[in-house]
């Protein structure tokens, strides 16, 4: 029988790819721990964080924005940008759970057309997300500043949390260009292969 040639699909899993994916699962951790931080703000006796402040046992007065609770944790001050920016937090935290679940689907899935949606639409959910965050580390410092009238203090510095904010940005914008720079194309190729069939018929 003459040779017969056979077509066979391979799909490559892209390492960037992956490595996108790892950059949304950090995002996720980094935007948990600065939600949940007291502080993205500190001076001496006092923290604020985006839900809650604590005034330590050693704060003296005047307080900061002339509070006048004793030492404890109490809910944030009901400040606009302080709810602002964790309005874009948060909306940052869900963005990125989605994208990351849709890079992981298109990480896994073998269907080459639903492969490419899910990568494009994890870009873009990534780019809001990435919009979200930078727009909440320049709000809150900018609004912050127009506060220092009444902050009663003379030094202020930024936590570690505000950081961790950054941190993430710096994480979200590594993956959308991970995600935009690796070519879709390249993850499947076709590679032929000739089948020779052999049929030997002894008298």
């Amino acid at each position: 029988m003459a040779p017969t040639t056979t077509i066979e699909t391979i799909t490559i899993t892209r390492p960037l790819k992956v490595i996108a994916f790892i950059c949304g699962v950090i995002v996720v951790v980094l935007m948990i721990l600065a939600l949940a931080s007291t502080d993205w703000l500190m001076a001496a006796g006092w923290r604020q964080g985006l839900f809650v402040h604590c005034i330590e046992d050693d704060a003296l007065p005047p307080l900061p924005f002339n509070i006048q609770d004793p030492p404890g944790c109490y809910w944030t001050r009901d400040i606009g940008y302080i709810k602002a920016t964790a309005a874009l937090c948060i909306i940052t935290l869900i963005t990125d759970v989605i994208a990351t679940v849709l890079t992981g689907l298109g990480l896994k899935t073998q269907n080459h057309n639903l492969k490419y949606k899910f990568y494009r639409i994890a870009v873009l959910v990534m780019l809001v997300s990435l919009l979200a965050v930078l727009s909440a580390l320049i709000v809150y410092p900018v609004c912050f500043a127009g506060e220092l009238t009444m902050a009663n203090r003379r030094v202020w510095e930024f936590g570690w949390a505000y950081g961790v904010g950054w941190g993430a940005a710096i994480f979200l914008f590594g993956a959308v260009v991970l995600l935009l720079c690796d070519k879709e194309s390249e993850e499947i190729y076709y590679k032929e292969r000739k089948i020779v069939h052999e049929n030997q018929m002894r008298a």
